[in-house]
């Protein structure tokens, strides 16, 4: 038998079953292809204190932040001179309304050197501009102070009110304690005493 030099072709007809596998695999290629690529919608990085571009034509809500205390003027009479002027206790935030918009709450007394001034609590708001008292929660006419822990909880006001069972009991020397709760109710505050926490 002699060997033809020609290489033989046979093999190389085409049959059904290499049509269906080729055409599976095209198919996979383009399946693959088309999850590779990305989306109409994507995430754009934009500058600081720009919005951020979550999908085409839609913009992320601008986060708004609560009022800062130290554009406000309190109703305290601290006096005049160097010594004088108001200090920020403590603050805290939260949307006590349901609004959409933050509040803060903050107590505040007169500078002083020594003994404890009576602070007030108030809430601000920044909604339609500047920051602005929107309620009076602790008259400094009351002669309470803020233990530490001022907080909003949900859309609850807490704080630990100090005062004094009497005129005689020193300023600096609280002798009562009245744990308050404020919660927005019917368009206003309104004061009771702190819930009790339930054990686990």
């Amino acid at each position: 038998m002699q060997i033809s030099d020609a290489p033989d072709h046979a093999h190389a007809r085409p049959r059904a079953v290499h049509w269906l596998a080729t055409g599976a695999a095209l198919s996979a290629v383009v399946a693959l292809a088309a999850l590779s690529q990305p989306g109409a919608a994507t995430a754009i990085a934009t500058p600081p204190g720009e919005p951020s571009v979550k999908s085409a034509g839609t913009t992320a809500p601008a986060v708004q932040e609560p009022p800062d205390p130290a554009a406000v003027d309190f109703p305290l009479d601290c006096g005049e001179g160097d010594e004088a002027g108001t200090v920020i206790v403590q603050r805290a935030y939260g949307d006590l309304d349901g609004d959409g918009v933050p509040e803060t709450v903050v107590a505040v007394r007169c500078r002083s050197g020594a003994g404890t001034p009576p602070s007030g609590v108030y809430v601000l708001t920044g909604a339609g501009g500047e920051p602005r008292i929107v309620a009076t929660l602790v008259d400094p006419a009351e002669r309470r102070s803020v233990a530490p822990g001022l907080a909003v909880h949900g859309r609850a006001i807490l704080a630990t009110l100090l005062g004094y069972s009497g005129p005689d009991v020193p300023s600096c020397c609280p002798d009562e304690e009245e744990r308050t709760s404020w919660t927005w109710r019917d368009g206003a505050f309104v004061r009771g005493p702190q819930p009790v926490a339930r054990g686990m």
